[in-house]
């Protein structure tokens, strides 16, 4: 039988932390053969207290500070090849914030011992929220246009639909029979740290982790142990439930995003290669402006700056905060407000804050912005403005309510930029939280344009 590490990286996720753990010890695979290594980035959040008192068996390192997943999986690994060489045949990294399958390890294994010229092998991940939707089963890096490629990307298992995670956990699930010309695994170019497991032979000839300190750390991990001559495989037996990205909608993690695919590719591609993907951070930063997302535009010409100065790890970010709309709706100088239809306001939460604020005074005012085809007006006291499906017609209506309003919605999942300009500040809402920015201007446009010309 081969032990098995188990490297979990937490911060400030008690209760997702703790969800995992009960899964990884309801799976059907000898609790004998696998130890569990928690790695805590210094959470505020009574993390380290809780695991103490109902998981007393698993190892904890305590990091002084946050080093990000880079730094915790660093810090897991050189833990684990300091141990004596033969302590560990396998490695597995996990996300602190996924539910496995009671089979997920079993697969692993059974793959990479079946198939010895691979290194890695990691789970097909499902969506926790949506629990029958495939988020990737493995990826391929495009090292030509800087990008990634999850593969089966949100193809749906109805099948699995009515079951919630405690009944599929412990069901059978072989996607490998419900998908079609779908093999039990395949090569990918990478695997997500959400569930990776590594011989630890071939760790241990890798290397560590580049100090990216979140996001693209995997990709080049993958890369590099190709490039070592090894396969990587994704499973389609091993499954995981994880968090879509879906609901985190990304804010700080831009800046990684941007800075650390520029690392990748000057590393495994061409000079040629990360021009063109400098050319189109640029652009995305200019986009960011035109919608409102001033901070988030500077983020991404950050990010071309650091990368130019070869700067690594965690870096000093400022953006906007994210927020309850009840608290942002509570600023006094807020009266006139324009919401459009294109808010889910159920899934998101806000119909009842919005009913609050319109109710909470005279001198409040709310217009409803109806786009065709898109739900009635379901907010009290708020005034419906039909919008035309004809474009035209349509930038007429929005060039009406120019500068009428205080602070206009926006969906972060369905943005109409030309909302952007309408009010004093702009409030940006999806299914989590809510953040305010200075309504845009040509000034600040031009300002964005202007940077990212001497970046």
């Amino acid at each position: 039988m081969k032990k098995v590490l188990i490297i979990i990286v937490t911060w400030n996720k008690k209760k997702y932390v703790v969800q995992l753990l009960d899964s990884i010890y309801q799976m059907d695979f000898d609790q004998t053969q696998f130890s569990i290594l928690v790695v805590d980035n210094a959470s505020t959040d009574d993390t380290v207290i809780t695991l103490k008192e109902k998981f007393p068996n698993i190892q904890l390192i305590e990091n002084k500070e946050n080093l990000g997943g880079t730094g915790g999986f660093n810090s897991g690994i050189s833990w684990a090849l300091e141990q004596q060489e033969n302590t560990f045949d396998y490695l597995w990294l996990l996300d602190n914030d996924v539910v496995v399958h009671n089979q997920t390890l079993f697969y692993l294994i059974q793959t990479l011992e079946k198939e010895q010229d691979a290194a890695i092998c990691g789970s097909t991940m499902m969506q926790l929220d949506f629990p029958w939707r495939i988020n990737e089963m493995g990826a391929f890096v495009d090292l030509f246009r800087g990008e990634l490629n999850l593969h089966r990307h949100l193809k749906k298992i109805p099948k699995l639909k009515k079951k919630k995670i405690k009944q599929l956990i412990k069901s059978k699930i072989d996607l490998s029979k419900k998908l079609s010309d779908c093999p039990k695994y395949q090569d990918v170019d990478y695997v997500a740290a959400a569930s990776l497991l590594i011989k630890t032979s071939v760790a241990r000839e890798a290397g560590l982790w580049d100090d990216y300190f979140i996001h693209f750390d995997d990709v080049e991990w993958c890369l590099r142990i190709s490039e070592l001559g090894y396969r990587v495989l994704v499973s389609s037996q091993s499954v995981i439930w994880h968090l879509s990205a879906h609901a985190k909608i990304p804010t700080w993690i831009l800046y990684y995003d941007n800075r650390n695919i520029l690392y990748l590719l000057e590393k495994h591609s061409t000079f040629e290669t990360v021009k063109k993907k400098i050319f189109w951070i640029k652009m995305k930063a200019i986009y960011l402006s035109i919608i409102g997302k001033n901070d988030l535009a500077l983020l991404h010409i950050q990010a071309i700056r650091d990368y130019r100065k070869q700067k690594k790890g965690k870096a000093e970010i400022n953006v906007a905060q994210n927020r309850p709309i009840a608290d942002i709706l509570s600023d006094p100088a807020i009266k006139t407000l324009l919401v459009p239809s294109t808010i889910n306001l159920y899934k998101t939460n806000i119909q009842k804050p919005l009913a609050l604020f319109a109710i909470s005074s005279s001198d409040i005012k709310i217009d409803y912005l109806r786009i065709p085809g898109s739900p009635s007006n379901s907010i009290p006291r708020a005034k419906t403005i039909k919008v035309s499906t004809w474009r035209l017609v349509r930038w007429i209506k929005y060039v009406q309510q120019y500068n009428k309003y205080d602070a206009v919605l926006q969906s972060d999942y369905q943005i109409i930029p030309a909302l952007s300009w309408l009010g004093n500040k702009t409030i940006f809402i999806n299914n989590e939280s809510a953040s305010i920015h200075p309504a845009t201007s040509l000034t600040k446009l031009f300002s964005i344009i202007r940077y990212t010309l001497i970046s």
